[in-house]
């Protein structure tokens, strides 16, 4: 059913309601009576329809306010039913129940879609959880995004469950693809090629959510309270963004992290095969690196630039930078230092 028929049919209703409830206590003529009603109605769809314009509602929200529609509905009821304990006449008593049963649903409406992140029912002590907790879920970062590897981590199946790209995110990597700086602007499509690439996959549910936070300006802190709105963990290469989230207790994956920790490790006296590329600082030092990155000093290498080298690990350094790892080529003696 298209939504127009739905706002018609609702304003002619409001107009048969208004024609019965105004000429309860009003003498008026019934084109005036019926103006009203219709006009009643015709004001909340206008409302409905600026706040389409202005931006979507959730679903989490819309159920908000479904509960909170209810709830008035019942203390109207209770409200009502006490004032028929006054004496009054018939249509005074239904105009109060009118007037109470519209204040009451409007302000349990907008009670609920202001407390929606914390609203709770006392009895049966019920919590309104969100649906992204029924499975394990994700919220991504734009630096993620960017990255690129999260893909490779789905197609293994690394990560599995919901991947949830909040709209502020999708916004900003827009913003960052139509930038005029053309690195920039090359990190914001690739950005939002890994989205496609990650919709494509079978082995992640990846969604758009569309609450924004208004009421935070940075995109970081939105990410930590929506993190903690829906319980989930934030996926990010951010260092900073990290430690805040952190110090909120938001879990937190760190790709780079990751890709530290997957590491392959070297110990002194195992055999690696490199190719040294440059020279190193040392007299007849060549530098070479391994597919992770991680620098391989080669010992005597400097003649060996350009050729497959296969040495014997002498030692393993870590460093504020990375790990260096120390290689002596077959059949040569050791490096004699100056």
């Amino acid at each position: 059913m298209d939504l127009r028929f739905v706002r018609v049919g609702f304003i002619i209703i409001s107009a048969l309601l208004g024609s019965q409830v105004v000429g309860m206590k009003a003498e008026w003529p019934l084109g005036l009576r019926v103006l009203v009603g219709a006009a009643s109605g015709g004001v909340l769809v206008a409302l409905e329809a600026a706040i389409h314009r202005i931006g979507r509602v959730s679903v989490r929200g819309f159920s908000a306010a479904v509960f909170g529609l209810l709830f008035g509905l019942i203390m109207a009821k209770l409200v009502s039913d006490a004032v028929t304990l006054i004496p009054l006449d018939v249509g005074t008593v239904a105009i109060v129940r009118v007037a109470l049963t519209w204040a009451f649903c409007y302000l349990g409406m907008a009670m609920a879609l202001r407390g929606r992140d914390e609203f709770s029912v006392i009895i049966p002590y019920v919590r309104l959880a969100r649906s992204d907790r029924a499975e394990e879920a994700y919220l991504v970062d734009t630096s993620a995004v960017i990255d690129g590897r999260l893909v490779d981590l789905c197609k293994t199946r690394f990560l599995e469950g919901r991947l949830i790209i909040p709209r502020f995110v999708l916004k900003e990597l827009q913003a960052v693809a139509d930038s005029s700086d053309p690195i920039k602007r090359n990190r914001g499509r690739r950005g939002l090629e890994v989205l496609n690439q990650l919709r494509q996959l079978g082995t992640v549910d990846v969604r758009i959510h569309e609450e924004d936070l208004p009421g935070i300006a940075e995109t970081d802190a939105k990410l930590v309270k929506l993190a903690q709105m829906l319980g989930t963990r934030v996926i990010t290469n951010d260092y900073n963004l990290n430690k805040v989230a952190e110090l909120q207790n938001v879990s937190v994956l760190n790709v780079n992290e990751l890709a530290q920790a997957l590491r392959p490790v070297v110990l002194p006296g195992e055999t690696l095969e490199v190719k040294p590329i440059k020279e190193g600082k040392e007299h007849h030092q060549a530098v070479a690196y391994l597919d992770d990155g991680t620098m391989v000093v080669v010992e005597n290498g400097r003649a060996l630039i350009g050729q497959s080298v296969r040495g014997l690990v002498t030692s393993v350094l870590q460093t504020a930078a990375g790990r260096m790892v120390f290689v002596r080529p077959d059949g040569t003696p050791p490096a004699v230092k100056r």
